[in-house]
């Protein structure tokens, strides 16, 4: 079976995974975009396992403030190269993550940080864990892992810090 440029473009346009990477999804499985889509979840989710243990050692900090200045954010998010942290693809993930921290407040990167014993919800007080405001059938583990796979480096958050206006930790 032969796939058209046009059926691989939309696939494209909609995942942001290289060329020969939709030509062989939408040829496993005939042609059928859906089933494309979670094929190539499934091997972005696979490249980002294998390069979780990389050194992220640049990367840049965002900051956010909303509008009427009241509460605002700063992220660190880190990746392996320069490179990639100039991408607009990244550029645009730490922006995300910015206004993610300025509008639910998270207290934890992940929920490893949680101690013990406090009983806090991990999908609330979690970055990681928490539903991306924009897409809350992912969460935002789900949308770094997926820039993972676009950019092809680690890529994590360092720490991040939220203001509000009036109120003190």
């Amino acid at each position: 079976m032969e796939v058209s440029v046009e059926l691989i473009k939309e696939l494209r346009e909609q995942c942001g995974a290289g060329v020969m990477e939709c030509r062989n999804a939408l040829l496993e499985v005939g042609g059928d975009i859906n089933k494309a889509l979670v094929i190539l979840k499934e091997k972005g989710i696979q490249k980002a396992q294998k390069k979780a243990g990389r050194a992220t050692a640049q990367g840049l900090v965002e900051a956010y403030v909303h509008p009427g200045g009241r509460i605002g954010a700063l992220i660190e998010v880190n990746c392996e190269t320069d490179f990639v942290a100039r991408t607009d693809e990244f550029k645009e993930l730490a922006h995300e993550l910015a206004m993610q921290v300025a509008a639910l407040a998270p207290q934890y990167i992940d929920a490893g940080e949680i101690p013990e014993g406090s009983g806090e919800d991990p999908q609330s007080a979690c970055l990681l864990q928490q539903p991306y405001i924009r897409d809350p059938g992912k969460t935002v583990q789900e949308l770094i892992t997926e820039i993972i796979a676009k950019v092809g480096e680690n890529i994590r958050v360092g720490r991040f810090a939220r203001f509000e206006l009036g109120v003190r930790d």
